[in-house]
């Protein structure tokens, strides 16, 4: 008499978190300042780009507001900067890696070139440990770049991304979009209006009393 089949693991390189540039390409971008944060990492959809579900289609990116001088202030800081992002869409069959670094080439043609890309290229069941709210990609994007999770900074819209940053020992800040929900905002340490303001707050002299970021 048979017993009930157990689930077939996968090997742990199929559950890793997809890097780019490959491994050995030098970053381009300089060190980080002796104070402040030394790497910003920002989810994509909906922190950088309109979230558009599953886009396989670079036609279809779009910035949102502030985005631009956001990250150009952190490059003119010497700050280092680089995505985290789940992408189960891929885990799904509703686009390829091809389609995946033709989005990302995109955004660096609008939004200039970042340090590292951290991709979650599994589904929610996959049982990674990458995926946010765990801590992998942001823990990967801190080795490539060469940063400590407690001087990097992770910028998003939603409570998983806030969950990766506090796994990981970073920094986690929230910006609201129309579908983060209630309790998100209310759960977030710190949050903030729009990237710009966020990213002025990071990096501008403590004010006394200042508190959180609103």
């Amino acid at each position: 008499m048979h017993g009930t089949p157990r689930p077939v693991s996968r090997p742990s390189s199929d559950l890793a978190p997809w890097l780019f540039p490959p491994d050995g390409t030098p970053l381009r971008q300089p060190p980080g300042p002796a104070s402040g944060p030394a790497a910003v990492l920002f989810d994509r959809d909906g922190t950088l780009v309109d979230d558009v579900p599953y886009n396989a289609s670079p036609d279809l990116v779009r910035p949102v507001p502030q985005a631009r001088p956001a990250l150009d202030r952190l490059r003119a800081l010497g700050v280092r900067t680089g995505v985290v992002s789940n992408q189960s869409g891929i885990a799904r069959g509703l686009l390829d890696r091809a389609q995946l670094i033709a989005i990302q080439e995109r955004i660096e043609e609008l939004l200039g070139p970042f340090g590292v890309w951290a991709v979650c290229p599994h589904g929610p069941e996959d049982g990674c440990h990458c995926r946010k709210p765990r801590p992998g990609l942001v823990l990967a994007a801190c080795a490539r770049l060469g940063v400590p999770p407690h001087r990097t900074v992770v910028i998003g819209d939603i409570g998983a991304d806030l969950g990766a940053a506090r796994a990981a020992g970073a920094r986690g800040v929230l910006v609201p979009t129309p579908v983060t929900r209630r309790e998100e905002v209310l759960a977030a340490d710190e949050s903030a209006g729009d990237l710009l303001t966020a990213v002025r707050r990071l990096t501008s002299p403590v004010v006394p009393g200042m508190g959180r970021f609103r």
